[in-house]
């Protein structure tokens, strides 16, 4: 417990006080999200609906599926736990070249680093997705090959998860052996008025707001020092949440799935060792 709170006290007086960068929000983009974590049942993925917000300079990217629970609005079945989501966030600032993590661990923090330098090769094949006219290219990044299709006439340098930096909305993605796939589920008119309950609900959501800014109470850490904090979690989560926690002790324990498969066994993460060669 003691070590626990040393680590928890480190990490706080280590954060720093930051000015928030705005943009205005020009366009919500949709993705259906798809992942084999487990190599051993390849026959059901985890899948999960995600969103990136752009501007002209920043973007989020973080999981629609999140927003709906969060605002109750997925409806979950009243028998089974709930699927797990993706819990981080990331913040893209391209003339920056700044790249932010977002993960709330007890309190909400911001692991800032420089943004990954991709070495994108841009090829001659075009494609069309839902309407979006689209150029292909390919590049070698955190252990995979990755296939992305860009649109030149979507002037967004932002893509999903730390995909971006191309002359072009990245509108799919995908590694060449099919493990992750980003697809392309459609872009938001901003200028559609909000008609459903849905969309009433969403609309008073942080991430729909009009702009793309940090959360007001997160604090700003190194990912090194993120790194430790969750791997002291990690290593006893029940200590680390009586230490942490407000609720004098008392645990909430989430299911894992509605459908009987846990999607908890990783041995496929998204980001594999890179290879010296490449």
């Amino acid at each position: 417990m003691k070590t626990i709170l040393t680590t928890l006290f480190a990490i706080t007086i280590s954060t720093l006080s930051f000015a928030q960068n705005t943009d205005k929000v020009l366009a919500r983009v949709s993705y259906n999200f798809t992942h084999t974590r487990d190599t051993l049942r390849r026959d059901n993925p985890y899948t999960e609906n995600m969103l990136l917000i752009i501007g002209k300079n920043a973007s989020v990217y973080t999981s629609y599926d999140r927003i709906l629970r969060q605002l109750n609005l997925d409806k979950p079945s009243s028998t089974a736990p709930f699927k797990p989501v993706t819990q981080v966030d990331y913040f893209y600032f391209a003339k920056e070249n700044e790249f932010y993590t977002r993960e709330k661990i007890i309190t909400e923090y911001l692991a800032k680093e420089v943004a990954p330098k991709i070495n994108w090769k841009i090829t001659k094949d075009t494609a069309s997705f839902s309407g979006v006219h689209c150029k292909k290219a390919t590049t070698y990044f955190k252990g995979r090959n990755w296939i992305a299709w860009f649109a030149p006439e979507l002037p967004f340098q932002s893509g999903p998860w730390k995909l971006n930096s191309l002359p072009g909305l990245i509108v799919e993605a995908y590694d060449d052996k099919g493990e992750v796939k980003f697809q392309f589920a459609g872009i938001d008119n901003l200028d559609k008025q909000a008609i459903t309950a849905e969309q009433q609900a969403l609309a008073a959501h942080f991430y729909f707001g009009p702009t793309i800014k940090f959360p007001a109470d997160a604090k700003l850490t190194t990912k090194p020092d993120l790194d430790k904090l969750k791997a002291t979690r990690d290593r006893d989560p029940i200590g680390f949440a009586k230490a942490s926690s407000p609720n004098d002790g008392r645990i909430v324990v989430m299911g894992s799935s509605m459908t009987g498969v846990s999607h908890n066994v990783i041995n496929n993460p998204i980001e594999l060792p890179e290879k010296k060669d490449k």
